[in-house]
Parts: C-alpha cells; structure tokens; sequence
C-alpha cells in the first residue's frame, strides 16, 4: 500500500505535510483535522507546517517474511524521530539492519514504485545521511 500523494512533495529534498497545533505548539505527522491530539484544542487551532525530512533513527527491524508472498523480504522498517519534532515509521533503503546504529541520520526521498491509471505511484523512504553522499 503506497501513501496519499498529499503526505510529502515529490522532490530531490522532499518535505512532508504536517501540521502544529496554536495553542501548545504540538508538531505532528500526518496532518489531521480532529483536534490536537496533546492538548486537545479544537480543529481551528490547528495549521499546516512543511517537515524537513531529515532525523535521527531511534529504532528498527528487518523483515525477512511477509504474510503476502507478494511482497519481497528483506526490507526494513524504521522510527524515526524528525528534526521538527514527530517520530515516524517508514521503509528504509537498507535492505537488512547491517550497518545501521541507533542515532543514524536519516533523510527522506521519495521513490518510485510504479504506475496506477498512467499515473506514478510514489513512496517515501528514508536512507542513512552518508549512504546518500
């Protein structure tokens, strides 16, 4: 299942679509429309706010079996904790956990998977900062 286009730009140095609550400056990913989820503020104290892709991994696991046999194993599957604030769960470029430390600096790219109805079909990824060098 690949994410809504509506998550992060499609970009070299993609941003992804957030959002910070006015009332307690509470940064979270993905944007949503309920209310602040910290202090609860009503939906109209909530905005939109661009993340940097950019932050430290704080944990991961490789996944060498999936129940659908569709999809290829070895992958990895990390938290990472943005420079703005949330902590999210993505992909990672590493196909198995050798040569990843908790701490690694991670940035998001986006990558494409392949086409629906002619269109693109892209996902976001994160990769360790010096693999990208």
């Amino acid at each position: 299942m690949t994410a809504p286009s509506n998550l992060f730009s499609v970009s070299p140095n993609p941003t992804l679509n957030g959002g910070h609550c006015r009332a307690c400056r509470y940064v979270f990913f993905p944007p949503q429309s309920y209310g602040c989820e910290s202090c609860g503020a009503p939906p109209e104290q909530l905005e939109s706010k661009s993340l940097k892709g950019e932050g430290a991994l704080s944990s991961f696991a490789t996944i060498n079996l999936h129940q659908d046999r569709g999809i290829e194993t070895p992958f990895t599957v990390g938290v990472i904790v943005l420079d703005d604030g949330p902590a999210i769960r993505a992909v990672l470029t590493h196909e198995t956990d050798e040569g990843l430390k908790i701490g690694d600096r991670m940035r998001a790219f986006v990558v494409a998977v392949g086409s629906e109805g002619g269109a693109p079909v892209n996902e976001l990824r994160f990769a360790k900062l010096e693999t990208l060098r």
